[in-house]
């Protein structure tokens, strides 16, 4: 029986029809609420049955509430996009600036970021400064799986193109101490640019690639670490381990 539902009704004078008739169910419908603590009603009605009662949700359906609460692993998942273009370039932003340990980004090309971010190189360098470590993963521009990608992808803007555009904008910060670049192995390629991981200290986001689609029209995940071994350790342990074998990119 759920007793908090009928202590609630009794206070609001509310038999079962009265209380079905406030909310357009049937009146057996809240007999079997109140049989039940178990059964929760659908959203709507729970809405207009706690406004007929003035009691808060979670007083009478504490389970619905705990359902809508995130736990464990879950907690991890901040947003999820369809798309990584319907992620706003202010997330981007606001991650790279919070970021005071580490900048990590292990996209296959890493191109669109120096064009989403204004005076990228600059924030970089400044970034550098106050000590934070900064490592980009990129493709080998030159290797196999790049040419086999920009073949299914089709595109004008070639994948190798991207990749030396952003070694390009490399080049303008110099060799600097805490900024780290390396090559994906010939044979992590694969592995590499099906997965995209950017990583800012406790915060990453994470592109699938999928098919034949190019990385803005694939799906993106912005977790937030919460513990040990969450969806973020996962992910972010596979960038290191691609990092491990890579290939440092000699100037």
């Amino acid at each position: 029986m759920n007793v908090a539902l009928r202590s609630a009704m009794a206070d609001a004078k509310l038999t079962p029809r009265k209380l079905a008739a406030r909310i357009g169910v049937a009146p057996k419908t809240v007999e079997r609420w109140l049989a039940d603590a178990e059964l929760v009603p659908h959203a709507r009605n729970r809405v207009d049955a706690c406004q007929a009662l003035k009691v808060d949700e979670e007083m009478i359906w504490p389970k619905a509430v705990q359902e809508r609460v995130k736990t464990g692993h879950d907690r991890e998942l901040v947003h999820a996009y369809p798309y990584r273009s319907a992620c706003p370039s202010t997330v981007w932003g606001e991650l790279i600036e919070g970021a005071t340990e580490e900048i990590f980004l292990a996209g296959y090309t890493n191109y669109f970021v120096w064009l989403e971010q204004p005076a990228f190189v600059d924030t970089l360098r400044r970034k550098i400064d106050s000590g934070c470590r900064v490592r980009f993963l990129l493709g080998d521009p030159e290797g196999e799986v790049t040419r086999q990608r920009e073949a299914i992808e089709d595109v004008a803007l070639s994948v190798s193109t991207r990749i030396r555009i952003s070694l390009e904008h490399l080049g303008r910060l110099g060799s600097v101490d805490g900024l780290e670049t390396r090559f994906s192995r010939a044979d992590d390629a694969v592995n590499h640019v099906s997965l995209s991981v950017f990583r800012f200290d406790h915060d990453a986001l994470v592109t699938p690639h999928l098919a034949r689609l190019v990385g803005h029209d694939s799906p993106l995940l912005h977790l937030r670490r919460q513990g040990d071994s969450g969806m973020f350790d996962r992910f972010a342990e596979h960038a290191e381990e691609l990092w491990g074998r890579g290939v440092p990119r000699t100037p």
